[in-house]
């Protein structure tokens, strides 16, 4: 099974906008049934990202902890490294190609609006491709 990469480029620019985004997308995937791993780029990063999944939406609740978890851990795990278990979703809010994407049904790349977000977004789309990950791409800076 070949895994399926995600690329979404939004409009704003910043960590910000991609974690917000994150939030959005990890929501409705919850809802779907899938369990989510989000990778962050360290330990400030997870901490950020808890802390927005608890207040990012007054109507909603996303069930989530910070890897490692225990027996029955949450839908939604936040991690710096790999876990042991894959998920269903995969959102990569490093900076670097996950190197355990291929275990995961599905990675979701979340690009900035700012040129430097937009380089190493395409740097990571290459090494998607070269291997051998479908892509496709979402770019929700046009109208």
């Amino acid at each position: 099974m070949t895994t399926r990469v995600s690329f979404y480029v939004l409009a704003e620019q910043g960590d910000g906008a991609r974690e917000a985004f994150a939030c959005r997308l990890v929501d409705k995937a919850w809802q779907q049934g899938l369990s989510v791993e989000v990778r962050c780029q360290d330990e400030a990063a997870v901490q950020g990202m808890d802390e927005l999944l608890w207040r990012f939406s007054d109507r909603s609740f996303v069930p989530h902890e910070v890897a490692p978890a225990g027996e029955d851990p949450a839908p939604v795990l936040l991690a710096r490294a790999p876990l042991p278990r894959p998920a269903d979703l995969l959102v990569n809010l490093t900076a670097d190609l996950p190197v355990d994407f291929i275990r995961h049904g599905r990675v979701a790349e979340l690009v900035a609006g700012d040129e430097a977000s937009k380089l190493a977004g395409r740097e990571r789309y290459r090494r998607y491709r070269e291997a051998g990950a479908e892509l496709e791409t979402f770019d929700l800076g046009r109208s």
